[in-house]
């Protein structure tokens, strides 16, 4: 009996596998769970490597941040420089003076990892690629990326222009936040149509978004320095998993040790969802607002990584400051701290569940007739 107990234990056992073993040919390699931020797996991931092509995971994550903010908009007209269209290695053919929509170009980075396009978002947003570089490197720095130092845009090699495993993992963190680039990211072959009414087929450089279940990017690299990188990430069951192996020998074994990456990832670890963003938390007073109170909710889903085979109980703290009108859905109001065997393990942002203006001076006095009215 107690053989079969034992043998029964070892058998729900996360497997516990070395880095050799995961990535034996990768200089450097990580695994973290997107949505804790969480490294389940990690070899020399801090050490500084040339990341090729991956540093455009920067510039995509630049171009997405400036696109939300409204600052730009995907039918926007890109006019490309001859700077940009002289740009060497990887391309998609722009030809100088000619003008493409951001869409187009966005597509043209994300899928062929082209210099080209790269540079000429750069110069659109930022009005010169040396700006635009400058925007990258203070990214980092907001991002606690310290083993990254970038002197492009495209990734060529260049003397003082590296970054690590981690770091890659953490700027693939903040650019999936931006859901629309998977859209790109995940297409395999498309044509760039260009002004002058040629075509460009665009294939994408990451082969596995066509045989790996969930993959649905992110960015390849290679050169001669960096040898052959991938960031990739992929989603199952409710968990995220970004993985990064740089200075691979051959295209294969950068597939090959990626997916075991994943593998090991998906094979050993879970995400649970505590409490989604559907679930109301309560209701607060909004001072001086158009309405009295909102409804609070969750920005993102509260949830937590767990081995597969766990199934641990949580509980939770609101911690809500006075909220001020005006307020719009996604300001932060306050925190939820979920709770695990009698600690703080993680805490999440509050936003309101709908916006509220500020109220005029005929609505306060409404507001103020009606109270005297109720209270006489």
């Amino acid at each position: 009996m107690k053989k079969i107990i034992l043998a029964l234990f070892i058998l729900l056992m996360p497997v516990m596998v070395s880095a050799e073993e995961l990535s034996p040919a990768a200089a450097s390699s990580v695994l973290m769970e997107a949505s804790t931020g969480k490294i389940l797996y990690e070899k020399q991931s801090n050490d500084q490597l040339a990341p090729a092509s991956m540093t455009k995971l920067m510039t995509m994550l630049l171009i997405m941040e400036t696109l939300e903010s409204g600052k730009i908009t995907l039918n926007d007209e890109v006019l490309i420089s001859h700077n940009a269209a002289s740009m060497g290695g990887s391309q998609v053919f722009l030809e100088a003076g000619s003008k493409l929509k951001v869409e187009d170009l966005i597509k043209s980075i994300a899928i062929a990892s082209a210099n080209d396009a790269s540079v000429a978002m750069a110069e659109h947003i930022a009005g010169t690629e040396g700006a635009f570089l400058a925007k990258m490197n203070d990214r980092c720095k907001e991002l606690g990326c310290s083993n990254t130092n970038f002197m492009n845009v495209h990734g060529l090699d260049e003397n003082n222009h590296y970054s690590s495993a981690k770091d890659m993992a953490i700027i693939a963190r903040e650019l999936i936040k931006h859901e629309k680039i998977l859209a790109y990211t995940t297409i395999y072959e498309e044509y760039l149509k260009k002004p002058d009414g040629s075509s460009t087929w665009m294939v994408n450089t990451n082969k596995l978004i066509r045989y790996y279940n969930g993959l649905d990017g992110l960015k390849t690299g290679f050169t001669d320095n960096a040898g052959y990188c991938l960031t990739a990430t992929a989603k199952r069951n409710n968990m995220r998993l970004i993985s990064v192996v740089m200075k691979e020998p051959t295209p294969q074994t950068r597939n090959s040790e990626t997916i075991n990456l994943l593998n090991y990832g998906f094979s050993n670890y879970k995400v649970k969802t505590i409490l989604d963003t559907k679930k109301i938390l309560g209701t607060v007073e909004v001072i001086k607002g158009k309405i009295r109170n909102v409804e609070i909710v969750l920005k993102q889903d509260a949830t937590n990584l767990e081995n597969i085979n766990e199934e641990k109980k949580y509980t939770y703290n609101i911690i809500v400051k006075p909220i001020k009108a005006p307020v719009k859905v996604g300001d932060i109001v306050g925190k939820l701290e979920i709770i695990e065997s009698g600690k703080v393990i993680s805490n999440f942002d509050i936003t309101v569940k709908n916006s509220v203006a500020k109220a005029n001076i005929w609505d306060l006095y409404k507001r103020n007739l009606n109270s005297i009215l109720i209270g006489g």
